[in-house]
This record gives C-alpha cells, structure tokens and sequence, in this order.
C-alpha cells in the first residue's frame, strides 16, 4: 500500500508500476494483432530485438508523466522542470535496464527465457519510476522544454531505426536474424 507520505503526483509515479507494465506487454502484441501495419510498428515492436523491444517503455512512460502533467498536475501546482526531468530520468532508466540485464542474463547464463524476459519489463519499468519519483523528488531540474526535446528525439530515434535499422546486434531480431520491419 503507499503511504501516506507521498503526495497526490508521487503517488501517480508509483501507480504507474503495473499499468505501465500491462500497456507495455500490450504494446508487444499490438504489431501482429493490427495486421503488421507500418504506422503500429512506429509504436509497437516489429521484431524480437532488444531494441523494438524498448518501444515496449518508451509510450507507455512518456504518456503517463505527461498525462498527469496535463491533467490532474495543473491543479496541484506542479513544477514542470523537476516533473519532466523526473519523467527523463525514468525513462532513460528504463531504457537502459532492459538491454543492460538483457545481455547480462543471456551472455552470463547463455540461456533466453521468456519468463524473465517479462520479468525484465515489469523491473525496467519499477527502477524507472522509481528513478523518477527520486529525481522528482529530489532533483533541480532540467528545462522542461529541453526535456520535451529529448523525448522527440528519442522517439524520432525508434521510428528511424524501425525502417532503417543499424545492421548491429541490438538491433538484430533473435528468432529471424532480420533488422526492423521485414519487408516482403
């Protein structure tokens, strides 16, 4: 249960956990089930690779900081430099864990398992938030507009490279050695 030590937007961070994690497994079947439509594929993960796999955070987190920003932040006075910094930090953590335990697990251990590979989300996601409810917390903050435009460009970044894809292991996709959107 979160305490009471927490306001009303720290308590959104934390809320955030498991929905995040079941719009992120979501996010994973949405490529396929829409008929593998190019325009989902700007959003959803078009292969196994780690990195369409990070597509699985990226939306989900974004969404969800400024979803309350927008919303119930404006009543509550919010800062939008330390919130927004807040949202960068749990978003880069999130980024960062899954490829980093990714090949830790599979190089160390030589062994890929599904399950962990959800467990991976769902932890990438926690150490995110947390992150950010820290940075949030804690943090001076950075240009809100700076921010934004780091976003943008991370989401540029993922829409390019689900076309036009480095031909390098993070982006390669495990089950079919392809890179971004296979084309017929």
């Amino acid at each position: 249960m979160i305490g009471s030590a927490f306001t009303g937007p720290e308590k959104w961070i934390l809320k955030g956990i498991p929905i995040l994690f079941i719009i992120g497994t979501v996010l994973h079947l949405t490529y396929d089930l829409l008929w593998k439509n190019p325009l989902v594929g700007l959003v959803s993960p078009v292969n196994e690779s780690v990195w369409e796999h990070c597509k699985m955070v990226i939306w989900p987190i974004i969404l969800w900081w400024s979803l309350y920003y927008i919303g119930p932040g404006q009543t509550q006075n919010i800062q939008a430099d330390a919130w927004f910094t807040g949202a960068l930090a749990s978003l880069l953590t999130a980024l960062l864990t899954i490829p980093l335990v990714f090949y830790f697990y599979t190089q160390a251990f030589g062994v890929e398992l599904l399950w962990v590979d959800i467990a991976l989300l769902f932890a990438s996601l926690l150490f995110g938030q947390l992150m950010g409810l820290h940075v949030y917390r804690h943090g001076g903050g950075l240009s809100m507009t700076f921010v934004l435009v780091l976003f943008a460009v991370i989401v540029l970044a993922f829409m390019i490279f689900t076309f036009l894809p480095p031909k390098i292991p993070l982006f390669r996709d495990s089950s079919t050695g392809l890179y971004g959107i296979k084309h017929a």
